[in-house]
């Protein structure tokens, strides 16, 4: 059974599934390069508010982007917890 998918992979996969460069994906982010392949490569973390902005730059689900990077923090944490969220 393979990783568990985390929010810097989730990212990592749509960018290249667009065929976009990290440069070109990061200025949709409004990120640098730097910053969007540390999150590509889990050596930083978004707040869940962060996280809701790259979805609607994205076109993308915001629960699912907001549950990635909770998880990431929950498995941060070391606690062994899976997370769900919904729209309220």
């Amino acid at each position: 059974m393979g990783s568990p998918l985390t929010f810097g992979g989730a990212l990592s996969a749509l960018r290249e599934s667009e065929g976009e460069t990290l440069s070109q994906f990061a200025e949709r982010l409004s990120v640098t390069r730097m910053h969007l392949s540390d999150l590509e490569h889990g050596r930083r973390t978004v707040s869940l508010e962060r996280a809701a902005k790259f979805a609607t730059a994205l076109g993308q689900n915001e629960a699912q982007f907001v549950r990635l990077a909770l998880q990431d923090q929950v498995r941060d944490a070391g606690l062994k917890l899976r997370v769900e969220v919904h729209a309220a």
